[in-house]
């Protein structure tokens, strides 16, 4: 018996679950399935993820939706440009013992949680938002020199406004990085948004129920870094992040002229993780070519920047790496 014999089993019974996934997911959030399957990836991939679009939009009842249906505990933290480090991560409070002395207490902070919701990340200051930095990529935080283990499965999942609205803070490179994914979630479409003002109008609001639990997610999550990846996907992979740095020598003349600085070795890390999650929730047992292209934009628009000159011309970083797609992939972007 070789190492993934027992994979087919286990990604077909855990096809079925994921199929009750969105089923109990699509009650709540209609008419978004590409954001709702791109969700679900960065779950299952064991990351974070942003997800960027106008208010309105179901952002926060998505988030919502996903602890309930993933059975992790959710927190939420609404941003705000007054929030403070120790509103998110907790603080060592002086207290009277019950012998008369004084001691210290630790208060937890909302990002003790599986789920972390943080509502318009972009709303904080710079030194809010950098209080998630450690916590992100290490999963634990440092408070008052101790270290703190947060419960697995952690993740953020942040919804956030677009930066050309006032108000609103930029988030930093080091931070973007550390978002396996960026989740743009468009308007609905006629059919669906009918069928939203029918599903929210009337007295009574849709329930999701569990499917999964914790533990059942950190199998799955598991059982995604033991599929196999075949030597073309990991070729693809790494010639398309490989083109999309300017100075290197896979990048055109285009790149190199249009893109200020691009994806790094994080980037090409979160596609190989992603494009087995897809297929795990198309109930393949391994990732084609074709995942590394439909996953292009969610993984590459947030680890790059177009220089001054590219932006005066119009250009938008969607269409730089739809074209990155077709040249390095032979294969049409997802739309």
């Amino acid at each position: 018996m070789t190492e993934h014999d027992d994979l087919l089993p286990r990604i077909e019974a855990l096809g079925e679950t994921l199929t009750g996934a969105r089923a109990q997911i699509a009650r709540r959030v209609i008419g978004q399935e590409t954001v709702v399957e791109l969700a679900l990836t960065a779950l299952l991939s064991g990351g974070h993820a942003v997800l960027v679009g106008a208010p309105g939009l179901a952002k926060t009842r998505l988030v919502e939706t996903l602890g309930a249906v993933m059975g992790l505990n959710a927190g939420r933290v609404q941003f705000t440009p007054d929030l403070m480090p120790a509103d998110i991560l907790g603080a060592e409070v002086l207290e009277d013992a019950p012998g008369g002395g004084r001691a210290f207490r630790f208060i937890e902070g909302p990002i003790f949680t599986q789920l972390l919701m943080a509502d318009e990340i972009n709303r904080a200051s710079p030194r809010t938002q950098s209080a998630l930095l450690q916590a992100m990529q290490e999963k634990h935080v440092t408070v008052a020199g101790q270290r703190r283990d947060l419960p697995p499965p952690f993740h953020v999942l942040a919804t956030q406004n677009p930066i050309e609205q006032e108000g609103t803070y930029p988030l930093p490179e080091a931070q973007l990085d550390r978002f396996l994914l960026q989740i743009d979630v468009p308007y609905p479409t006629l059919d669906a948004e009918r069928a939203i003002l029918m599903a929210t109008t009337g007295i009574d609001d849709a329930e999701a129920q569990a499917a999964m639990t914790a533990e059942g997610l950190m199998d799955a999550q598991r059982l995604v870094r033991r599929m196999p990846a075949g030597e073309q996907v990991v070729e693809a992979i790494l010639r398309l992040v490989r083109a999309a740095r300017p100075g290197e020598p896979e990048a055109s003349d285009a790149v190199n002229a249009s893109v200020s600085w691009g994806p790094g070795p994080r980037a090409a890390q979160a596609l190989m993780l992603c494009v087995r999650a897809r297929a795990l929730l198309e109930g393949r047992l391994a990732p084609s070519v074709a995942d590394v292209a439909a996953l292009a934009r969610p993984a590459l628009v947030h680890r790059m920047a177009l220089t001054f000159s590219a932006k005066a011309e119009g250009q938008t970083l969607e269409a730089v790496i739809d074209r990155l797609v077709e040249e390095a992939l032979g294969l049409e972007a997802a739309a």
